[in-house]
């Protein structure tokens, strides 16, 4: 389908004028196309080739409107490193309209109501980041939102100490819609109730619709949306992903990944490591994630309880941390290999004790999981212990590993089967990450496209790439990251 065929539509302006913005994009000074996304133009049906034209870069500029679009900005409040903020909202994205159940969104577009001291701008660091990144989660099979596309321009903003280009990334999305949203929905001074269940409403048509004609359809939106973050952080901590800035105006309703700031994939194991820098009390580090997942949550139900029975959500919260444990057990059994049916406390412990181990031996978390499974033999565990930079933790787990596998009557073809789904060569590291940015700002975006390739593409041999397959080099693990990242 060519461009101007795509017909979007916006639902948005049923809520209250208060509660949005109407506003065009500030356009970018002389846009350029640094790469753009076939996987997501298959989820609108747009033919790849109308994103190499001059008309895509103004639709993604913003000078540009597709049939049905009035763009427009949101408004919601959150709670941000545990402290509420009364009004937050878009201050640099602008939602375009929905195609095909997808709500598109240009991050980057310039000012908007509720910009605050921002700029309004997003600089292609950032965007670089976003883009990859969530393509490599969804290939990895972690909920997520999707992008499209990414531009870069001769526009430039100041970040910190440097001055760097701007740029704009097209978001997409099944729901826009976070836990911050109904919080300012709660707090609007007349009709809360009639807007709380407007928004409900509003979110179970867009991400649970099985829910639109149930009784109690508002405590089940709730009790989803608690099932789909225990499964979201606990594949986030199976694959050592880190989110950075888990505030509730960054926590989706649809239970998706969103909003990729300062974020890591973990090189070596470090069970309480932090990847944003101003994250000084380690609110938002690896291990508490599913904790602080649970406290927004709470956020919610406080606000949710204007329309539904607070004892029941309540009651219904305590079934959050027994699924986490569940889901994140179950799938840590599959990365070394074992049977799920026949997972016990003997599998527990060994999950337990490697994560120790792994810590220990300064071992690089996802590189660690793809040796093991291609380790032909017992006796001969040079190919992981080489990596390591103590030996002697990993030796001791490989005891017990090997006592599990022959309780179990598994093999090395056994377990291969199992870990070859979902034990990738290649995750996206931050320093891999780093050198296509410091090549786009040179105006080479090569590498941005190759590792569009690498992240969609994860189990895949890429015989140019081997490195990437290698540990991260030590000065360049577990690096803190700002929140302008």
């Amino acid at each position: 389908m060519k461009l101007d065929e795509l017909k979007l539509e916006v639902d948005y302006f049923e809520f209250d004028e208060k509660l949005y913005q109407k506003l065009n994009a500030t356009p970018l000074k002389n846009p350029k196309l640094v790469s753009f996304n076939k996987k997501a133009c298959d989820l609108i049906n747009l033919d790849y080739k109308e994103c190499e034209t001059q008309e895509f870069l103004e639709f993604m500029n913003g000078t540009k409107i597709l049939k049905g679009s009035v763009p427009y900005s949101m408004v919601y409040a959150g709670h941000q490193f545990g402290y509420f903020v009364p009004q937050l909202g878009d201050g640099r994205a602008i939602n375009l309209g929905s195609i095909n159940g997808w709500h598109l969104q240009t991050k980057g577009s310039g000012l908007t109501r509720y910009s605050r001291q921002g700029d309004g701008r997003a600089v292609l660091r950032s965007s670089i980041r976003e883009y990859l990144m969530s393509e490599a989660m969804y290939a990895l099979g972690i909920p997520t939102t999707r992008a499209l596309a990414i531009i870069d321009s001769d526009s430039f903003a100041h970040r910190e100490w440097n001055q760097e280009s701007c740029s704009i990334v097209l978001r997409m999305s099944p729901s826009w819609i976070r836990i911050g949203t109904f919080e300012f929905f709660a707090r609007t001074k007349q009709n809360a109730e009639k807007n709380l269940k407007q928004l409900a409403n509003y979110v179970i048509k867009q991400s649970y619709p099985e829910l639109e004609n149930e009784e109690n359809k508002y405590e089940k939106m709730f009790y989803s949306l608690v099932d789909r973050s225990a499964k979201l952080m606990a594949l986030w901590q199976v694959y050592g992903f880190q989110h950075g800035v888990m505030n509730t105006d960054n926590f989706s309703m649809a239970g998706l990944t969103i909003d990729y700031g300062p974020y890591a994939f973990m090189d070596y194991f470090e069970k309480n490591s932090i990847c944003n820098h101003t994250d000084v009390e380690g609110r938002y580090s690896y291990n508490n994630q599913p904790y602080v997942a649970r406290w927004n949550l709470f956020v919610l139900l406080d606000c949710l309880k204007k329309i539904c029975d607070e004892t029941k959500l309540e009651n219904y919260m305590k079934n959050y941390l027994s699924l986490h444990k569940k889901i994140y057990l179950d799938m840590m059994n599959k990365r070394v290999g074992l049977e799920v049916s026949k997972s016990g406390d003997s599998n527990l412990y060994l999950i337990l004790e490697l994560l120790g181990a792994l810590e220990s031996s300064k071992m690089d978390y996802n590189v660690f999981f793809y040796r093991l499974t291609n380790l032909k033999s017992f006796e001969d565990l040079s190919s992981i212990l080489d990596i390591a930079v103590f030996q002697e933790p990993l030796k001791k787990w490989f005891e017990s590993y090997k006592k599990v596998c022959l309780e179990q009557e598994t093999t090395f073809e056994s377990r291969f089967e199992i870990m070859k789904k979902v034990n990738p060569k290649y995750i996206l590291k931050n320093y891999m990450l780093q050198e296509a940015i410091q090549k786009a700002d040179e105006g080479d975006y090569s590498l941005v496209n190759e590792l569009l390739n690498i992240a969609l593409n994860p189990f895949d041999e890429h015989p140019d790439f081997e490195r990437y397959a290698q540990p991260t080099p030590m000065k360049f693990a577990n690096i803190k990251l700002s929140c302008s990242s």
